[in-house]
């Protein structure tokens, strides 16, 4: 009985919920010819995976425990520990959390999604080792295990990427991830080496301990590797094309993963450096590093969106647009921005994965996701429409769902941080996310009219609808969608406000492990003050911000009526349409619902047009340039 219960102590839990996927991996690489038989063992690995890990929330978030696992015997060599360890607090199990959640749902959804696929066997073979290496990663507590995980997530996803090989991209695709998803775990391996040659010790308890205290030039520049290394992963701006490049290729239950997941995994790695690493989000200039990229994120991948053709590119664009988000709202270094950062996340993995999981539903019945050639599927696909729909208005922050409600905080704490701070910078903030989010909320129209609403074309007339095991793993995602946005209170309760605390008790995690936390550095993260959703006040500077990002978006893109007549006179397109013309079908393109904003913005697309050049080695070179910047950075303000 005594052995038993050892083995079903929650104390093994973590190292349960990694195991059963990488197990079921391997048994259905050995044993997976049979669909049944594979089907049952990939449902069984990430079933089991999430129960592992909900059944942490009772001890990690609602009792504040925090988990040391040793893997093997633990041992101190001169004052330094040796050994693999797992740590587990209240936020890195929210990072798992939402991994399993995503997981399971799309690994529903794979089920009757890959029946049409050859080689299936291999495509659940790298889907687990996917998924067991991004739960590995963000339950770890040994920084050299991190880069391990990273490494298995990063080849499984570059294969993943190119499985279906024979369609239009993918091999490129994967070509680019690789390249420079290459670089980016490098930048980690050789952070990871010069912290271990400063510190003798890879336990991210004891670095934790020990770097803050030891800020020497080859520590400041093992920080810069290791924030690119992760930023590469999170695909934070510079790395938003490989984003595109990645999601638009693989198939959309692996776009899930790579955009709910993965994304996230860089993320987490982002605040261990950060908040718990280096301990040095108390600087205001560190604030200002991850607010101005999480910003520029937000800004520019949705208007990179606005350009787009391609379903699953366009979504691809949207999901580093909302990454940009969450980045923001934890560079502030407040309790409520990085609670409202959390929250984000939870939305975008909900959202992003319902999204991308409707395009994979298009694409799984019409065979194409360019804009232009589809239309009117709404009457064709009426249950993955409302689907979609919900999924569109909660990423564009329509009240009641869930994209609102978190937004909703995140402006509340960039608007709060300017008033602290007397920074107005900051409110500046609080505007490009109004503006991007104005303008998702745009692009998302355009969407929506191009793919479920207008004239069917003649040729998707034998369309029909997905599958109920599909629709199912939509309606999940759905149903999370609609809850979270109406209950943000017990979200923030339950969920991110315990992250949060988690993110600032850096004693406690250095501790939890047997070291002396007693000289970490202490941050005044302020208090979890929230203006309530509904509040009157509240709307009314909304409102008022929100007016004062339309005209600045106004005057930068001056309506140009001299040019715009000229080029009236030569094309049919720009005149006004006033009826009583012959009636016939023009399905209104991908590119033309928004030709009146892109003609006043022209020249920013045309650079950004110029900069987006889709060659490998420009990408590689940005990664350069990224990691010089940012090493430049560290030296000056660390």
């Amino acid at each position: 009985m005594n052995l038993l219960g050892n083995v079903l102590s929650y104390q093994h839990f973590p190292i349960y919920a990694i195991m059963v996927l990488f197990m079921g991996s391997f048994l259905i690489a050995a044993f997976g010819e049979n669909r049944r038989v594979r089907n049952i063992l990939a449902l069984l690995s990430i079933t089991a995976s999430l129960i592992f890990s909900l059944l942490l929330i009772n001890p990690v978030i609602l009792r504040g425990e925090i988990i040391g696992y040793w893997m093997g015997a633990r041992s101190i060599a001169g004052g330094y520990a040796i050994g693999i360890a797992l740590e587990v607090d209240a936020l890195s199990l929210f990072f798992a959390l939402l991994a399993a959640c995503a997981i399971f749902v799309s690994g529903v959804y794979s089920i009757q999604y890959m029946s049409r696929d050859d080689n299936e066997k291999e495509y659940y073979t790298l889907y687990l080792l996917l998924c067991g290496g991004v739960m590995g990663m963000v339950l770890s507590g040994d920084l050299f295990n991190m880069f391990i995980m990273v490494e298995i997530l990063t080849f499984a996803a570059v294969a993943l990427t190119a499985f279906r090989n024979t369609a239009r991209g993918a091999v490129e695709a994967a070509f680019k991830y690789l390249v420079v998803g290459c670089m980016g775990s490098t930048f980690i391996l050789v952070g990871t080496a010069m912290l271990y040659a400063q510190t003798h010790t890879l336990n991210l308890a004891q670095l934790a301990q020990l770097v803050p205290g030891n800020m020497n030039t080859a520590t400041k520049a093992a920080f810069a590797l290791l924030f690119v290394g992760f930023g590469t992963k999170a695909f934070i701006v510079p790395f938003h094309p490989l984003a595109a490049d990645a999601h638009g290729a693989a198939p959309a239950s692996v776009s899930v993963i790579i955009s709910g997941v993965l994304t996230k995994s860089g993320i987490y790695g982002i605040i261990r450096i950060t908040y718990f690493l280096f301990q040095s989000m108390g600087l205001g200039t560190m604030q200002f590093l991850l607010v101005f990229i999480g910003s520029v994120s937000m800004f520019v991948c949705v208007t990179m969106a606005l350009a787009q053709h391609d379903f699953k590119r366009l979504l691809a664009f949207h999901s580093i647009s909302q990454i940009g988000y969450v980045l923001t709202a934890v560079g502030l270094c407040t309790a409520l921005g990085l609670s409202a950062g959390l929250y984000h996340a939870i939305n975008h993995t909900l959202f992003k994965g319902l999204l991308f999981l409707a395009a994979g539903a298009v694409l799984h019945e019409t065979g194409t996701t360019d804009l232009n050639k589809l239309g009117g599927l709404a009457r064709k696909m009426p249950h993955t429409t409302v689907l979609f729909l919900i999924g569109a208005l909660s990423i564009s922050g329509v009240p009641p769902f869930n994209g609102f409600a978190s937004k909703w905080l995140i402006y509340q704490a960039t608007y709060q941080k300017a008033v602290e701070s007397g920074n107005i910078g900051f409110l500046l903030v609080t505007v490009i996310a109004l503006i991007t989010s104005v303008l998702t909320l745009a692009s998302f129209v355009k969407v929506s009219h191009s793919v479920f609403f207008g004239q069917l074309p003649p040729e998707l007339e034998k369309v029909k609808e997905v599958s109920w095991g599909m629709r199912f793993a939509m309606g999940i995602f759905a149903l999370l969608c609609i809850v979270t946005g109406l209950f943000p209170n017990l979200v923030t309760t339950y969920l991110t406000e315990p992250a949060a605390a988690a993110a600032f008790s850096v004693q406690r995690y250095i501790e939890a492990m047997g070291f002396d936390g007693s000289a970490a550095v202490e941050i005044l993260a302020g208090s979890f003050r929230y203006a309530g959703v509904w509040e009157p006040v509240s709307w009314l500077l909304v409102l008022c911000i929100a007016l004062l990002a339309v005209t600045i978006a106004a005057l930068a893109g001056r309506y140009d009526n001299v040019s715009l007549c000229r080029t009236a006179a030569g094309d049919s397109k720009y005149q006004l349409f006033y009826g009583g013309e012959e009636q016939s079908f023009s399905q209104l393109g991908g590119d033309d619902m928004f030709w009146g904003f892109k003609h006043n913005w022209r020249g920013y697309f045309s650079f950004m047009h110029r900069l987006h050049s889709g060659i490998v080695n420009d990408y590689a070179l940005w990664a350069v340039a990224d990691l010089a910047l940012v090493m430049l950075f560290s030296l000056i303000v660390l």
